[in-house]
């Protein structure tokens, strides 16, 4: 046999050999018994993360003044100061108390005056201070006009912190999961174990500081409006509760 037949009939011999092992993979492959699915790996939303908390973006007293008339609810628990007003006027020089989580406002009216540098340090000063206009319906004096810092004006233009300070929708109700027992708690500003560091905020205020950033498993020691309280939270659950001497 010539050397070239020869390399042809190799060659052919090798294409086949080839083709033949590719037919037994496809056909191994078709035939084999069907692997399961891996059912695809989905994570929990917490009920919390599901709420939809309202932001308004004023940038105008005329945008603030939208608000008269409306209930809202303090977020911002703990850390805003108010005064007594007498028509548009605050007096400064009297501090009333501190608003407290989840209590309930009825917004009257805005008014603009010069602050002191005492009543700057949530809210700055700037050329002048805005201040709302509110009543506390569950309170002792419901029709009592008080007022509380809420932004200023400078240099031409407002800020304001009404989104960072308020809950425009009651947060009983936007945070209705919470169920009876956590809500009572939250009201009567006080801890119990097994609120998260979310519901035990609302109730001792925001002011508070900690040494770990591992939200939900960690000491947190809560100001308390000057009775200190050292929460430890594992698993986002408060575990155990004690006074502290902390602030």
């Amino acid at each position: 046999m010539q050397s070239g037949a020869k390399w042809a009939i190799g060659g052919t011999l090798a294409v086949l050999i080839v083709a033949g092992i590719r037919i037994g993979l496809i056909y191994r492959e078709r035939n084999a018994p069907e692997k399961p699915v891996a059912a695809p790996v989905t994570q929990k939303i917490a009920d919390d993360d599901l709420v939809f908390l309202k932001n308004k973006r004023q940038s105008s007293l005329a945008d603030a003044k939208e608000l008269n008339g409306t209930a809202l609810w303090i977020s911002a628990g703990g850390q805003m100061d108010y005064y007594p007003a007498t028509g548009k006027h605050v007096d400064y020089s009297k501090t009333v108390g501190t608003l407290l989580g989840a209590e309930k406002l009825q917004v009257k009216d805005f008014t603009e005056q010069v602050a002191p540098k005492a009543a700057t340090h949530r809210v700055r000063g700037g050329d002048r201070q805005v201040l709302m206009l509110f009543t506390l319906p569950a309170s002792d004096h419901p029709d009592k006009v008080y007022g509380v810092p809420v932004g200023y004006y400078e240099s031409g233009q407002y800020t304001f912190y009404l989104d960072e300070i308020f809950f425009y929708d009651d947060p009983h109700q936007l945070y209705k999961h919470w169920g009876p027992e956590i809500w009572k708690a939250v009201d009567s500003h006080q801890v119990i174990l097994g609120m998260s560091e979310r519901e035990t905020q609302l109730a001792l205020g925001q002011v508070s500081k900690s040494v770990s950033n591992d939200y939900g498993n960690r000491l947190v020691i809560y100001a308390n409006l000057g009775k200190p309280m050292a929460v430890t939270f594992v698993n986002n659950k408060a575990t155990a509760f004690r006074p502290d001497q902390g602030f």
